[in-house]
């Protein structure tokens, strides 16, 4: 089993930053690929970013350009760094760690593990 831990989240102005943070325990392997998604109040989750053992960092179009995922293997920690909050960029955010092929990184149902979630609001 692997449990993760998010934080990093909360409430911030329209163009501020934010960074996410999610460690990992139990048995941790460097080779999983890590994501985050997040979700919005009635609204299904959605893929934001992933980071490949390999390096690899496929972004949602609605945030390329202003976050950057990146891990630190060492640590067992993946980060989310997000520049230029939107209002719609409010929303629960969850990590998440698994194995899925590198085209299917945006399917969540394809991550077993999961983060219990950090909030993030951006005020207009």
């Amino acid at each position: 089993q692997v449990q993760l831990v998010a934080s990093g989240g909360g409430l911030v102005q329209a163009g501020d930053s934010l960074r996410l943070s999610c460690v990992a325990s139990g048995r941790t392997s460097s080779t999983y690929t890590m994501g985050w998604f997040r979700q919005a109040p009635g609204k299904v989750r959605e893929f934001v970013a992933a980071i490949s053992w390999r390096g690899h960092t496929p972004y949602a179009n609605s945030v390329k350009g202003r976050f950057a995922i990146s891990r630190d293997n060492a640590k067992n920690t993946v980060f989310l760094q997000m520049n230029s909050l939107k209002p719609e960029d409010t929303a629960g955010y969850y990590c998440a760690a698994g194995n899925p092929q590198a085209n299917n990184v945006m399917f969540p149902h394809l991550y077993p593990y999961w983060g219990q979630g950090t909030q993030v609001t951006v005020s207009s």
